[in-house]
């Protein structure tokens, strides 16, 4: 997987940069930028490191000013869209900090062919009134840049820097996350309730205050609620299940959690049957289960799989089967001892079996 990712910066994808660069303006040393990319190093280098190596061949070989080379890049940028195009806004990320009107622009332009969310944060450390910028993007007629609004200022976005100010203090960013929720764009939507979910992680009671404003205003938001508050629902949070309509677990009862083999090698997978009734009026469920993998240092790591969410009424029943692997995997390493596999039920805590990986 690591090498298909770096492999986005291909070699095709150097020579067309260097001919649109070459193309464009007579200061760019197309043949030294060439060899300077793919040095002796390049087969080594992983994905970001690619990039970055890239980027820093950029300002090497192209002799002008730094303005300068920002104009050229703009307008070559439409061409090259996907992933490989963040070397554009990552190019304003380590050259651009001092000016930082045009290096917003031009922020703003780039992420309409890739993304600038990550390139975006050092600005917002180092000057925090950039938030300024980011809300007025929000207003944007064009998609990419209003998701960059909320995506950029995401507290805690994976392969990013943090943004230590706002995980301490989130305010600032509920601005923009308020005019966003009910963005007719998914893909900037999405990026309100994976900015939300971040902001959970240490400021749980802020992000239910504004589900329980929000919540019922209108389909998006709903949507969008459901997928920020993941992690709180993952954790059996009542406050969120109750928003949600999942209540009290007291009757419904649990008349099998099993799994079909309980003795495996690691590598090994096996099922677990599920039965359950509902004794009680009809009502709303989410059912889950909850693996705590042992680990090296004889802890566990617990994580929650979600099964199904549905209402059931007055005596009727729900039976599931579910296959549970113990592969070891890029992200997981399995080790010999007990392991545990609890049922959840609204979030709380059911039946519990034990599956020995020898």
């Amino acid at each position: 997987m690591a090498d298909l990712l770096k492999n986005l910066y291909s070699k095709e994808f150097v020579n067309e940069l260097s001919s649109a660069l070459k193309n464009s303006t007579p200061l760019f040393d197309h043949k030294k930028f060439d060899k300077a990319v793919f040095d002796k190093n390049w087969a080594n280098r992983e994905l970001k490191d690619r990039m970055h190596h890239i980027t820093e061949m950029i300002s090497i070989c192209y002799d002008a000013n730094y303005l300068d080379q920002l104009k050229t890049l703009s307008k070559i940028a439409p061409n090259f869209k996907g992933f490989p195009a963040v070397v554009f806004p990552n190019f304003v990320e380590k050259y651009g900090q001092t000016h930082h009107e045009k290096s917003l622009e031009a922020l703003a332009h780039f992420t309409k062919f890739s993304t600038s969310e990550f390139a975006i944060r050092p600005f917002l450390k180092s000057k925090p009134d950039t938030i300024e910028m980011l809300y007025s993007w929000s207003k944007d007629k064009n998609f990419h840049v209003r998701r960059l609004s909320s995506e950029g200022c995401r507290p805690l976005l994976p392969w990013a820097m943090k943004l230590e100010q706002y995980v301490k203090d989130p305010l600032p960013i509920i601005p923009i996350l308020v005019r966003l929720k009910n963005d007719k764009e998914d893909y900037v939507y999405r990026s309100v309730a994976n900015n939300l979910n971040d902001i959970s992680k240490n400021h749980p009671a802020l992000v239910l205050d504004l589900a329980e404003k929000w919540i019922g205003q209108t389909n998006t938001t709903d949507r969008v609620l459901k997928h920020a508050l993941r992690t709180l629902l993952k954790k059996g949070n009542q406050s969120s299940m109750k928003l949600f309509g999942f209540g009290s677990t007291s009757e419904i009862n649990v008349n099998l959690f099993s799994a079909e083999k309980s003795d495996l090698k690691i590598g090994d997978s096996t099922r677990l049957f599920f039965s359950c009734l509902n004794i009680g009026k009809s009502a709303k469920f989410r059912f889950e289960y909850e693996v705590s993998y042992l680990k090296k240092n004889n802890s566990y790591n617990k994580k929650v799989f979600q099964i199904s969410e549905k209402e059931l009424a007055k005596k009727q029943s729900d039976n599931f089967s579910k296959k549970i692997d113990f592969k070891n995997l890029s992200t997981r390493k399995h080790y010999s001892g007990l392991h545990y596999v609890t049922l959840k039920i609204n979030g709380v805590l059911k039946n519990r079996i034990e599956i020995n990986l020898k």
